[in-house]
C-alpha cells in the first residue's frame, strides 16, 4: 500500500511504524508542519492498560518508552489545608518530546519518509495518488473541516479555561491541588513525567478567570505575549504553596478552552481521521496522546486483518467506536464535575477527595477498597454521615427528611403500574408496594396518583379523587406500617398533555383506540406527533385544577401516607409549565423561568396549607429537558431554590420526558450530577434533603453517591422490580446486619445467605479493608529516582 500520514505526531508516527513493520513492501511517507524537535507541552500519561497493548504491538518501542518512564501508584488531593493520599492507582508518564524522538527514530529505523517543516498536499490529491491517506492532524484538523460534510463534526466548546505548563519541581504522585482565591476556584492536574520535572495544568472556569484578571489579551491591556506571562506570573503566586518555591516552565503555554470533538464518521473511502482530529476526551481522564496510539494499534490490526480497505476501515470503527464512546462518557462527566467545582467549595476535604475520585462514575467505592483499603477505612469513618454503628454501610444510615425518621437512605421510586380500576387501587398494588416496603426499603413510594379522572394518564391510573380511593390507598397504608418498618409516601400529579393514553406494554404515550378525554396544559402543543393537541388551560381551569391537587392531599393525609410529593417532573402538566419547551404562553404564567414557576408554586403552596405540618412535603423536578433550548441544570437549581424558599423538605430529581423529541444520554446513574448540583448548590445550605434517581442498580454505586455528597437519599425504580427484597438482600451481601435493614419476624430466617453462596466475590469490602488494616498489609508506594539507574521505577 502507498500510505500518506497528515501530521507527525504520536498517533501518526505510531500508526507508520506499525503498518511497515506489519509488511515493509508498504510506502508510508509522513508529513509535519513543524521540526523534528519542535514539541509543544511537557509529559504525557498513560495507563497500564495501553502500556501492554503496545508491547504486543511493538516490544522496541515499549521498551524504549520504559526506559524513560516515571511510574507511581499514587493520588495525592489537596484540598481545604489538607492532603490526601490515595494508592493502587497504577500511572506512568513520560516526556512529550521524547516520546516523538523515540517514535520518530522507530520510524526512520523501519523505513518510513518523515517530511519535516512541509505542510502536506491537499488532502484530495493524496486520496487520488495514494491506497490510504491518514489525517492525524490535531483537534483543529484542516482535513475534518474540508471534509465535514463527510464526517459530520460536533465541536462543543466548553466553559472553562486552562493552561498547560511545567516545573522544576517533581511531584511525588499524580496531583490534584484545588485552592481557594478571592475570585473562586482554580485547580492543578500535575504529574510527574521524569526525574527533572513535572507537567501541570491549571484550570478553572471562565467566570473566574475573568475576575482574577486573566483576560488581559482580550481586553488589549499587555501586546501579545506578554499577557500569557503576566497569567504565568499571577498564578506562581496563587499556587506557590504547591510549588514550594519551584520555578514554572512554559512551553508555548496559552490559555485555552477545551473542546470536546466528536464525529459521525471516522472515514470516507480512502480518507480516515485518527486521535484528536477523530475525538477527544478532557484531559482529567486521561491523554489525547493515549487514545491516538491506541486508535493507531487498532487501525493498523484492522487494516492487516481484513481482505479490502472498505472492509478494514468498517471494521475499525466498529471495534473502537464503542471503546471511545465509553472514554468520552466518562471524560464529559469529569469535565463537567470540574466546570462546577465551585459547588464543592464547602465540602470537608476528605468527602471531596472521594468526591473527585468518583467524578466519572467509573471508580466506586468497592473498588476503591480493594486498590487502597487503608483511605476506603479512613472515608468510613470519617463520613459526615450519621451511624449507629462504627463502619455502618452508608446505605443503611438512618436520615431524616423533615421530621420524618428513615431507617436507611433507600427509597422504593414511584413507578406506574397501570393497575387500577376507575382509579382505585386493589390487591395488585398491596402486594405490589407492600412487599417492597417488607423488602427493606426507607421510603416507599406510590406511583403518580392522580387529582381527577381528567388528569389520568391512562385508563389504568390510581387516583385521589373520592372517598373510595382514598379508603383503598388507606387499606395499603395500614398494611405498611402494621407490617413493616418502612415509611409510605405518595406522589401526587396530573397528567397533562400526556394523559388519555394507552397503558405502557400497550404502547408508551400512544393515544387510545377510543375513550379518548381532553387534555390540559399550558400551551396547545401536543406531546409527540401522534398525540392530541391538548386544550391550553385558562385561569378559571387553573383554579379547579389547584382545588383538585387540594383535595388530593386532603385525602392522602386522611389515608395515613407518611409524605407527600408533588409530581412537577416528566412532562406532565405541572412539569409542563416549568418547561420553555411545553410553556409558550406570553401572558404571566410564561417566558420567563420566575413566570413559568407562578402555577407550580402556586399548587405547590396550596397542597403545603392542606398537607400536616408535621409531615414533609416533596417536590420531583425533571432537572434537564435533553433538548436544545429547554430547561438545563442551571434553571433547575433555581427551580429547586424557588421550592425550597417555599416550604419544600426534599427534591427528587430526575430528568426529561417533556417532548418525545427528546435526547438524554443515558448511562449509569446518568442523572446523579443534577441531584448532586441541586444538593450542594441550594439544598444542603438549607437543610433540605435531595434524592437521586435513575440507573441506579447496585449497593457500591449507591455507597459511593452518598459518600461523595451528591445526594441523601437513593431512589431505585426497575432494581426493586427485578429483586422487591432488594435492600435486604444488599445487607445479606455486605454482612450487615443492624438496624438499617430489619427483616420482618417472619422473613427472618431467610435473612442469611445459603453456605453455598458465600465465596470471596461476595465478601464485604469493609472486611477486606479491616483484614488489611489488621495484618499490615497496607502500606503505600510512591515513585523516586533510582539514585544508580535512568529508569524510574515503582
Amino acid at each position: 500500500m502507498r500510505v500518506a500520514v497528515i501530521g507527525g505526531g504520536p498517533g501518526g508516527l505510531y500508526f507508520a511504524a506499525l503498518m511497515k513493520q506489519l509488511d515493509p513492501a508498504h510506502e508510508i511517507t509522513v508529513w509535519e508542519r513543524n521540526a523534528p524537535d519542535d514539541t509543544f507541552g511537557f509529559g504525557v500519561v498513560f495507563s497500564d492498560e495501553t502500556l501492554g497493548g503496545i508491547e504486543n504491538a511493538d516490544p522496541v518501542i515499549a521498551e524504549r518508552m520504559g526506559e524513560q518512564f516515571a511510574r507511581w501508584t499514587d493520588i495525592d488531593i489537596i484540598f481545604g489545608g489538607t492532603t490526601h493520599t490515595v494508592g493502587g492507582q497504577g500511572f506512568a508518564a513520560m516526556g512529550r518530546k521524547e516520546l516523538l524522538q523515540l517514535l520518530q527514530q522507530r520510524c526512520l529505523e523501519l523505513g518510513v519518509t518523515i517530511l519535516f517543516r512541509t505542510p502536506a498536499p491537499d488532502a484530495e490529491a493524496l486520496m487520488a495518488d495514494h491506497d490510504l491517506v491518514l489525517a492525524a492532524d490535531g483537534v483543529n484538523s484542516q482535513v475534518r473541516g474540508q471534509f465535514a460534510d463527510r464526517f459530520g463534526p460536533n465541536l462543543d466548546r466548553r466553559v472553562s479555561k486552562y493552561m498547560w505548563l511545567g516545573t522544576d519541581r517533581v511531584f511525588e504522585a499524580f496531583t490534584f491541588a484545588v485552592v481557594h482565591t478571592p475570585h473562586g476556584i482554580m485547580q492543578l492536574h500535575g504529574y510527574p513525567y521524569s526525574d527533572q520535572g513535572s507537567t501541570f495544568l491549571i484550570e478553572m472556569h471562565e467566570d473566574v478567570w475573568r475576575a482574577a484578571g486573566l483576560d488581559a489579551t482580550e481586553h488589549e491591556v499587555f501586546p501579545p505575549g506578554v499577557s500569557d506571562q503576566y497569567s504565568v506570573d499571577r498564578l506562581r503566586g496563587f499556587f506557590a504553596e504547591v510549588l514550594d518555591g519551584h520555578d514554572v516552565l512554559t512551553n508555548n503555554s496559552k490559555w485555552l478552552n477545551f473542546t470536546t470533538v466528536k464525529n459521525e464518521h471516522w472515514h470516507h473511502e480512502n480518507l480516515v481521521i485518527l486521535g484528536d482530529a477523530a475525538h477527544t476526551a478532557h484531559f482529567s481522564i486521561g491523554s489525547g496522546t493515549k487514545l491516538a496510539m491506541e486508535d493507531a494499534l487498532a487501525l493498523a490490526a484492522c487494516l492487516h486483518e481484513h481482505p479490502s480497505l472498505d472492509i478494514a476501515l468498517d471494521a475499525y470503527e466498529t471495534e473502537r467506536r464503542p471503546v471511545v464512546a465509553s472514554t468520552q462518557r466518562a471524560a464529559q462527566a469529569s469535565l463537567e464535575w470540574f466546570e462546577r467545582i465551585g459547588q464543592y467549595a464547602d465540602q470537608d476535604p476528605l468527602q471531596f477527595s472521594f468526591n473527585l475520585l468518583t467524578r466519572s462514575r467509573r471508580i466506586t467505592l468497592d473498588n476503591l477498597a480493594v486498590r487502597d483499603p487503608e483511605f476506603a477505612a479512613e472515608l468510613l469513618h470519617g463520613a459526615p454521615l450519621i451511624a449507629r454503628e462504627p463502619d455502618e454501610p452508608a446505605m443503611f444510615r438512618p436520615h431524616r427528611i423533615g421530621t420524618l425518621e428513615l431507617k436507611n437512605r433507600i427509597v422504593v421510586s414511584p413507578m406506574d403500574m397501570y393497575s387500577s380500576h376507575d382509579g382505585v387501587p386493589g390487591d395488585f398494588h398491596l402486594v405490589h408496594l407492600g412487599s417492597k416496603a417488607m423488602g427493606g426499603a426507607g421510603l416507599v413510594m406510590t406511583e403518580m396518583v392522580c387529582v381527577s379522572d381528567e388528569g389520568r394518564i391512562t385508563p389504568g391510573c390510581g387516583g385521589l379523587y373520592t372517598d373510595e380511593q382514598r379508603d383503598a390507598w388507606g387499606r395499603i397504608v395500614s398494611y405498611v406500617h402494621r407490617h413493616s418498618t418502612a415509611r409510605i409516601g405518595v406522589q401526587i400529579g396530573h397528567s397533562g398533555r400526556k394523559g388519555s393514553t394507552r397503558r405502557m406494554w400497550e404502547g408508551i404515550d400512544e393515544p387510545l383506540d377510543t375513550g379518548n378525554w381532553d387534555t390540559l396544559a399550558p400551551s396547545a402543543l401536543p406531546y409527540g406527533s401522534e398525540n392530541r393537541a391538548p386544550r391550553e388551560i385558562d385561569r378559571e381551569t387553573m383554579t379547579r385544577v389547584r382545588e383538585e391537587f387540594v383535595a388530593a392531599t386532603e385525602r392522602a393525609a386522611a389515608a395515613g401516607f407518611d409524605l407527600a410529593e408533588l409530581h412537577a417532573a416528566h412532562g406532565y402538566l405541572i412539569s409542563s409549565f416549568l418547561s420553555p419547551i411545553s410553556n409558550r404562553r406570553t401572558d404571566e404564567y410564561g417566558g420567563s423561568l420566575e413566570n413559568r414557576l407562578r402555577y407550580p408554586l402556586e399548587v405547590f403552596d396550596a397542597m403545603r396549607a392542606a398537607w400536616p405540618a408535621e409531615r414533609p412535603l416533596t417536590v420531583r423536578l425533571s432537572a434537564e429537558d435533553w433538548i436544545e433550548g429547554g430547561n438545563t441544570v442551571d434553571d433547575a437549581v433555581e427551580i429547586a431554590r424557588a421550592f425550597i424558599e417555599h416550604g419544600a423538605d426534599a427534591i427528587d430529581v430526575s430528568s426529561g420526558q417533556i417532548a418525545k423529541h427528546e435526547r438524554p444520554q443515558f448511562g449509569r446513574s446518568y442523572q446523579t450530577p443534577f441531584a448532586d448540583a441541586i444538593r450542594n448548590r441550594v439544598a444542603a445550605p438549607a437543610g433540605v434533603s435531595v434524592i437521586a434517581v435513575g440507573a441506579i442498580s447496585s449497593h457500591d454505586d449507591v455507597h459511593s453517591i452518598l459518600l461523595a455528597g451528591r445526594a441523601d437519599l437513593v431512589a431505585l425504580g426497575r432494581t426493586h422490580l427485578w429483586d422487591p427484597q432488594w435492600t435486604l438482600h444488599a445487607a445479606a451481601d455486605q454482612g450487615y446486619r443492624g438496624a438499617g435493614a430489619d427483616w420482618v419476624p417472619q422473613l427472618r430466617a431467610g435473612s442469611r445467605k445459603p453456605p453455598s453462596s458465600r465465596t470471596d466475590a461476595v465478601r464485604p469490602r469493609l472486611a477486606l479493608v479491616r483484614d488489611a488494616l489488621a495484618d499490615g498489609s497496607v502500606s503505600r508506594r510512591r515513585w523516586r529516582p533510582e539514585p544508580a539507574a535512568d529508569a524510574l521505577t515503582r
